[in-house]
């Protein structure tokens, strides 16, 4: 009897502890600060190219009763492009999930890496987009932010964010191919030329473009290097065009950047200093839009990955876009 009794204890005592602790705590409206106060995301995703944007959303806020927003400031430490501004529209998301940009300042100025904002209305809470344009001179270089704002009371705050790495790479987009005549492509360059160019250019032409509907074979769009003659029917290259380059088909890698579709997939610095072409032919057939080819060229000192954006077959063309990586 006395061993059942403490076992009862024992159980009862259990059950009460695993009961209070499972008591919710008393709710409390949390204290609102009673100070000036920001935050900071970075809204871009993948590596960071020049030409392109680092997108941020800069929040800050204080009390009502303690006054009201006077200006907002980004410093970064390479000075951006020209184009880098802080929007003087003040976000928010409606029921329908779409953003809404609300007028609170002056239009943003730059004073070398600094971008400013002057509030011109009364507001105590904004958040504001910041679009730094990654300038050529921050290549290869690491960049850091330094946002602030001040409120009429005299209070300031700031927020660091970075550093970020800007990558090496060189980006171009949408370039025009077409056989026989926009058809000779410098990764060099990041161009492509036509016969009468590719002349005056034959040591920097690397690939071929051209299209073929031959019975019996799927060929169809192929970018090809000079040296691969027999996958290049019928064409006769322009005067000291005669380069080799190792040519790899990829499919489905949706480069963002290059592609702009929904795919979060980005190629990098690093996936460029990895790549394995030891096994690369020089000749890529048979290619469809959304597909693409890993490039080096003949002296090894570029590599290249050019997507397919879209092709044609009634016009034997296609468009083109091009990461470069230059090794070092």
């Amino acid at each position: 009897m006395k061993y059942k009794f403490l076992t009862y204890l024992f159980f009862s005592l259990s059950v009460m502890t695993v009961m209070s602790s499972c008591e919710e705590e008393e709710y409390a409206i949390p204290t609102l600060p009673q100070e000036l106060q920001n935050d900071v995301i970075k809204r871009t995703l993948g590596p960071n190219l020049t030409g392109l944007n680092i997108e941020f959303a800069y929040a800050m806020a204080l009390p009502k009763s303690m006054g009201k927003l006077v200006s907002a400031e980004v410093e970064a430490s390479i000075a951006g492009a020209e184009t880098t501004y802080l929007d003087n529209k003040s976000y928010y998301t409606n029921s329908s999930g779409v953003d809404v940009g609300i007028e609170v300042g002056s239009k943003s100025v730059n004073s070398g890496g600094k971008t400013t904002v002057t509030f011109t209305k009364d507001t105590m809470a904004a958040t504001l987009r910041y679009f730094y344009r990654i300038p050529t001179s921050a290549k290869g270089k690491e960049v850091s932010f330094k946002f602030s704002a001040t409120a009429s009371n005299g209070q300031s705050v700031t927020y660091n964010m970075g550093p970020y790495k800007i990558a090496e790479m060189d980006m171009v987009l949408d370039l025009d191919v077409k056989d026989s005549s926009a058809a000779y492509i410098s990764i060099e360059d990041l161009a492509v030329y036509n016969p009468t160019q590719a002349t005056a250019n034959a040591a920097k032409i690397d690939l071929v473009y051209l299209y073929r509907a031959i019975p019996n074979i799927t060929f169809t769009h192929g970018l090809v290097a000079p040296s691969a003659k027999t996958y290049l029917p019928n064409v006769t290259l322009p005067a000291g065009v005669n380069r080799t380059a190792k040519v790899q088909k990829v499919w489905a890698l949706r480069d963002f950047h290059l592609a702009r579709l929904q795919y979060g997939i980005y190629i990098d610095d690093l996936d460029f200093q990895k790549l394995d072409l030891s096994t690369a032919v020089d000749y890529a057939i048979n290619l469809r839009a959304e597909a693409g080819t890993w490039v080096e060229t003949a002296d090894g000192k570029y590599r290249a990955y050019i997507y397919i954006n879209s092709i044609n077959n009634a016009t034997k063309s296609a468009k083109i876009s091009i990461k470069r990586y230059t090794m070092k």
